[in-house]
């Protein structure tokens, strides 16, 4: 009984110590019925424990809180960390409703403490009970994680893409170089192929567009490309370019904003600059892929004047 007893003390005083708490030593005494020098040796078998875990973490005493915590706490979640990161996961509307209740308790269960997790699930539970998941209604997370293993493999893939109003999926051989996330879905970003396995449509240096819920089915051909790490795809770079997600060649657009924030458009076009500003607005210069830009300009209204398309 001794032993089994000793073994619930320890895992307890360990999973606290993961959660960030102090432990003092009197009060544990107390609340588990044992001698200081019973808590002590406990803390010392955890010392060692955690000296010996990849990545090492250190048990040190703290004056200053009048008891032991475990080095390395950044590691777990503070309260506005996970309400920050449940707030933007729940805002995307991403996956289906089963997959976002998993994923906000699993980061619930990563909080600094029990009473910060109590607090960030009273702050998320009633939107989390509302969430709206997007319509295709399809888990991706499996597909995500798939074509990033084939990306980092540098593998050809085989896909079957269904598109809307169209009878059954059409068949792609593609060179999958990027994953991006916008507006609600997730996408792959891969340059398609011809017959022959040459780069096609739109031309040889502009990537597809396929929006990942449509991919029906993917595969690995065997078959490696080449691609020299200078002339790697950049995500980041094509990010700040493509926020229609539009093929199409890179563009350079010029107009003239007259609304009362140029945060709005600097921030929707990473690669916008200021040209000039005036009494009336600012004159700004962008790059863009395709010509998802043009809608976009034409649904501001008046607040925008078109100068070169």
């Amino acid at each position: 009984m001794d032993v089994e007893q000793k073994t619930f003390r320890l895992m307890t005083l360990q999973s606290r110590l993961l959660h960030g708490e102090v432990l003092r030593k009197r009060a544990l005494a107390q609340e588990f019925g044992v001698s200081e020098r019973s808590i002590q040796r406990d803390l010392e078998n955890l010392r060692v424990y955690f000296e010996q875990q990849g990545p090492p973490r250190e048990l040190i005493y703290s004056r200053g809180k009048g008891g032991f915590r475990l080095d390395g706490g950044e590691q777990l979640l503070t309260g506005p960390e996970l309400l920050y990161i449940c707030k933007i996961l729940l805002e995307s509307r991403s996956i289906p409703q089963r997959e976002m209740e998993q994923l906000i308790r699993k980061l619930l269960g990563s909080a600094a403490s029990d009473e910060t997790r109590r607090q960030v699930e009273s702050l998320v539970q009633n939107e989390l009970f509302h969430y709206i998941p997007p319509r295709h209604g399809k888990s991706v997370i499996d597909t995500v994680w798939q074509l990033g293993q084939s990306i980092k493999r540098q593998q050809v893939l085989d896909i079957a893409y269904s598109r809307p109003g169209k009878d059954g999926p059409i068949h792609r051989q593609v060179e999958p170089v990027g994953l991006m996330f916008s507006d609600f879905y997730f996408y792959l970003i891969a340059f398609l192929l011809d017959e022959e396995g040459n780069r096609r449509f739109p031309d040889a240096d502009t990537p597809t567009i396929y929006r990942v819920d449509r991919i029906e089915a993917l595969k690995e051909t065997g078959r490696r490309f080449q691609m020299p790490y200078k002339d790697r795809f950049q995500e980041g770079e094509f990010r700040k370019r493509v926020q229609f997600m539009t093929v199409g060649p890179l563009r350079k657009v010029r107009f003239k904003y007259k609304g009362p924030y140029i945060d709005n458009i600097l921030d929707r076009l990473p690669t916008a600059e200021i040209l000039r500003e005036d009494t009336d607005g600012w004159v700004i210069e962008a790059e863009c892929y395709g010509n998802g830009i043009e809608v976009w300009l034409r649904g501001q209204g008046d607040r925008v004047e078109v100068m070169d398309l």
